[in-house]
């Protein structure tokens, strides 16, 4: 009998895990599955966030000092920025022009601001993240950039500083070109074999993954406890949902009409690390079954996946941005309308773009950065804690969206900068007992 695809045991996890979290709710368990089965989603996160930095460091390395050509090196670098800037321009468009179409702040009960204001301006979640904005903001302007260099990177390596990571893989890479292919062979031999080792580490964990989004899915269930507020800021959330949705279809057009390629079959592969990502809430614990999705499956040679894929999980963040959009004028339209100015709005667009980049290394980065817009554009410091408040009850759901959109957005710009390059080839899927027969 056919094996079941790896997606469809995927989808059957989450909506069994829905399910059972639907029924623990219902009979008041929640605490069973924070004590029985959350762990086990943990554990899958761990797992991939153990393998995400060597796999970095080894397909990186590996990947630039296969190039043989340093001007190769700044003509994929060049591209891939501009494309991924370009695509955070775009997204923060769409949002913006939904959020001013729809107007889903308009009209929002002032008893329910009253009850969303008791409820979570106090909220441990919405203080930290105003105290890591606040932390963010008082950096100096520069402070993203010295940060990419680490002055210690067995420290970088242990804390998963990625672009830290990312700066000192490519520095070896090159510096691996400079001292010649001879010299260069042994360690080049070691990281393309290690390269190959954490690739079947993926492909072992992802065994795990339709039980591991089971747990994790059950988990989201019992934690949305207040269904009133969700549903008065449904509208809301149909805004950004919507608007990843065309995000995505902008990445399918691209796809189609750029690199050649079927959306349905670009769909088709890149699935299991958009549920994953949809499971995880976070392109970093993703960033593995990406890149082996994306080299095996969509057939993006290990140079260009290697580079695009790391830089895009940590500076790419499309979902996150348009997201931002939203959420800003939507929170300004309930709060503080007279500020929805045309000016504001460009302001909005400028900073959510370079937000994108300076939010690396900022754990929750959408709602850190969402304070640093608002307040950029002058929002009044008394209602910024009732206005983060105000959508932290809707987050973890849009959250596990847009970090879909933001993988899929990664997927697509390794593409898009393959094609041009000769990169792509026919795809060459590999399973975990591949080479079984021999050893067992």
């Amino acid at each position: 009998m056919k094996k079941l695809a790896l997606h469809w045991k995927i989808i059957i996890g989450m909506v069994l895990g829905v399910i059972f979290g639907f029924i623990m709710n219902s009979i008041d368990e929640q605490q069973f599955v924070t004590d029985w089965i959350s762990p086990f989603g943990t554990i899958f996160i761990n797992l991939l966030k153990l393998i995400a930095v060597p796999l970095i460091l080894a397909s990186l390395i590996k990947g630039i000092s296969d190039l043989k050509d340093i001007s190769k090196i700044k003509s994929m670098g060049l591209r891939t920025i501009i494309i991924y800037m370009t695509t955070t321009l775009v997204a923060v468009i769409i949002g913006l022009s939904i959020v001013n179409t729809v107007k889903p702040g308009n009209g929002m009960p002032a008893n329910t601001i009253e009850k969303i204001k008791i409820k979570y301006a106090n909220d441990v979640g919405v203080t930290d993240k105003l105290e890591k904005a606040s932390v963010q903001q008082d950096a100096g302007p520069l402070q993203a950039l010295v940060d990419i260099f680490p002055s210690n990177i067995f420290k970088s390596l242990t804390e998963a500083s990625m672009l830290q990571v990312i700066f000192f893989a490519l520095f070896v890479g090159i510096c691996l070109l400079l001292i010649g292919e001879k010299k260069a062979e042994p360690l080049v031999k070691f990281f393309d074999s290690l390269n190959e080792v954490v690739m079947k580490m993926v492909d072992l964990i992802m065994l795990f993954a339709p039980y591991a989004v089971f747990a994790l899915l059950a988990n989201v269930i019992i934690s949305f406890d207040d269904t009133e507020i969700l549903v008065k800021l449904l509208w809301y959330a149909v805004c950004v949902f919507g608007g990843l949705v065309l995000l995505i279809v902008f990445y399918l057009i691209l796809i189609s009409v750029y690199v050649k390629k079927s959306p349905f079959w670009f769909l088709k592969q890149i699935s299991p690390a958009q549920l994953l990502a949809f499971s995880t809430s976070s392109s970093a614990a993703t960033l593995p079954v990406t890149m082996e999705r994306v080299e095996e499956h969509l057939g993006v040679d290990k140079e260009v996946s290697g580079f695009v894929l790391p830089v895009g999980a940590t500076v790419n963040m499309d979902g996150t941005s348009l997201y931002q959009g939203i959420a800003a004028v939507f929170i300004m339209q309930v709060l503080w309308p007279e500020g929805l100015t045309f000016t504001n709005q460009l302001v909005i667009i400028g900073t959510s773009v370079l937000a994108s980049i300076g939010s690396a290394a900022v754990p929750s980065a959408g709602i850190v950065m969402l304070v640093i817009v608002l307040e950029t554009i002058g929002f009044p410091a008394e209602l910024l804690p009732i206005g983060i408040a105000l959508i932290f009850a809707v987050d973890r759901p849009l959250d596990m969206c847009r970090t879909v959109v933001n993988v899929t957005g990664d997927a697509t710009v390794s593409m898009m900068v393959a094609k041009p390059l000769g990169k792509l080839h026919k795809p060459q899927p590999k399973e975990w007992d591949d080479h079984y027969d021999e050893v067992k």
